[in-house]
């Protein structure tokens, strides 16, 4: 009987212990049963060069498995519940709120960014997606070079506050089929607000081949292409119509022509930033503001072959601050009244800026015939270092073999030159303005401009027609300058006004 009831409890053992290997069994296959991360875009590029390495499944489960008491794995608690969403704030119509840091990365939108593969339409749709939802991130991911044809971001549809994240490299197509008879710009941003470009890529404008048409002698291969580039050379990256811009960390180098052009815009800062070009490339001006104001410019390196920065028409305070600019043209205001046109300037600061081996250091130039007025403008704490003509004010600026002589000009009042020390190379000091409408309220304080060497060709300070006060003294002396108000009987008309 002992017997039977040793065997009857066995039997009943033998049971739980094989229910309980199967439950094991059963909880270890939903345990190792990983989320999977979004692929990053390193990611893909790695994985595209290992094409048929494997099939991507992880074979790493098994040796996990050593630890804990006999293969043992306690299943581990459920991840937290997302919390739910906030409701949404008042949202016009069509509009959608945008989740924290909505991403759209271009590599999703099919760019391949190989360099060689027309990436346009990708950079269209992703931008497309983007657009409708404010605050959003379209990123252009790093170790790509990305071809891109010309293309605008437009609005004014768009949501606001949109981010390009620009860590890649964005390249131009030197194909003339991508120009037609030439375009003004290559990557336009129009009628935006709060839009944002950052990151640590480059627009690289692969502009050696559109200089080429402006060198006198060229190789076979530069001619050739120079017969099939149309004229009109492209601005590398355009602003247009748009509030409250920022660009801050690319670098936009070898533009076909202006790097960076802000046109009609309000409210704009640029910093922490690079434009480079060699200064034999002609008309590649650093960065171009164009009837825009409100515009902040610091810490930024600018080597090109023209004006680093180039202030035009309708442009009003204008802050440029702890900037290096060489080699180039220097810092300008103009050319301003082409063709008899009517320019507005006022309210522009240059201050902490270092130039050197440019053409000149801060400068004003305006054409015959113009009218309207620069007025309000202080160039302070400028360092030049091998600058040929470190301050000067020209307004008989002529950039063709001839100009025809005209009476009317922009009238230019209440320049001050503060603190500007260094060494120059031709002239220290060039002002020459019009008979008709002078100079007027120039000043100059703590000026101390040294010749680099004594050459023939080095030219005493020059002034005609300008009016003002030393307030202190000049090295060298600038005795041209003719103290008080200039007694000209020109009267302004409304047409002169600004």
């Amino acid at each position: 009987m002992n017997g039977v009831r040793r065997g009857c409890f066995g039997f009943l053992l033998l049971i739980l212990i094989c229910s309980n290997f199967d439950g094991c069994e059963g909880r270890k296959g939903w345990h190792w049963r990983h989320r999977q991360s979004p692929t990053s875009s390193l990611a893909r590029k790695k994985a595209r060069g290992n094409n048929g390495a494997g099939n991507g499944h992880s074979s790493g489960g098994g040796g996990a498995r050593g630890g804990g008491r006999s293969g043992y794995l306690s299943p581990l608690p459920p991840p937290p519940l997302p919390p739910p969403p906030s409701p949404s704030p008042n949202l016009k119509n069509g509009s959608q709120a945008a989740p924290a840091a909505a991403m759209f990365d271009v590599l999703d939108f099919g760019a391949k960014g190989d360099g060689v593969t027309d990436d346009t339409k990708a950079f269209e749709a992703a931008w497309a997606t983007a657009c409708k939802v404010g605050g959003s991130v379209m990123v252009v991911p790093a170790e790509f070079e990305f071809l891109v044809g010309p293309i605008s971001f437009s609005g004014p549809y768009c949501q606001t506050n949109i981010v390009f994240q620009l860590d890649g490299m964005i390249i131009a197509p030197t194909n003339a089929k991508y120009w037609g008879s030439g375009l003004l710009w290559w990557i336009e941003f129009s009628k935006l607000q709060g839009i944002t470009i950052q990151g640590s890529g480059v627009i690289e404008g692969r502009g050696s081949v559109w200089w080429a048409n402006n060198e006198p002698d060229v190789d076979s291969i530069k001619e050739e292409l120079s017969l099939v580039l149309p004229k009109i050379k492209p601005t590398a990256l355009r602003f247009y119509g748009s509030y409250n811009v920022t660009v801050r960390g690319i670098t936009i180098q070898n533009s076909q022509q202006c790097h960076l052009k802000f046109d009609n815009c309000e409210t704009v800062q640029v910093y922490n930033m690079t434009i480079a070009s060699p200064g034999n490339s002609l008309n590649t001006d650093g960065i171009h503001l164009q009837n825009s104001r409100d515009v902040m410019i610091h810490h930024t390196n600018m080597s090109c072959g023209d004006d680093c920065v180039s202030i035009q028409t309708g442009c009003s305070n204008i802050n440029i601050h702890s900037v290096t600019c060489g080699p180039g043209h220097g810092i300008s205001i103009g050319g301003l009244g082409r063709d008899n046109s009517k320019a507005c300037v006022s309210n522009i600061t240059v201050r902490d800026v270092n130039l050197h081996s440019t053409m000149t250091g801060v400068r004003i130039k305006t054409w015959q015939g113009g009218s309207g007025s620069v007025q309000n403008i202080r160039f302070s704490n400028i360092r030049v270092t091998e600058v040929q003509t470190p301050i000067m004010i020209d307004q008989f600026y002529c950039d063709r073999s001839s100009c025809k002589n005209q009476t009317s000009a922009v009238g230019l009042s209440g320049i001050a030159y503060e603190n500007i020390k260094g060494t120059y190379t031709v002239k220290p000091v060039h002002f020459a303005c019009s008979d008709a409408s002078p100079c007027s309220d120039i000043t100059l304080t703590q000026v101390e401009l040294q010749p680099l060497q004594e050459h023939y060709h080095m030219y005493e300070p020059f002034c005609w027609q300008t009016y003002g006060e030393l307030y202190t003294p000049t090295l060298p002396p600038v005795v041209c300058l003719q103290n008080g108000k200039p007694t000209s009987n020109h009267i302004l008309s409304d047409h002169d006004l600004c």
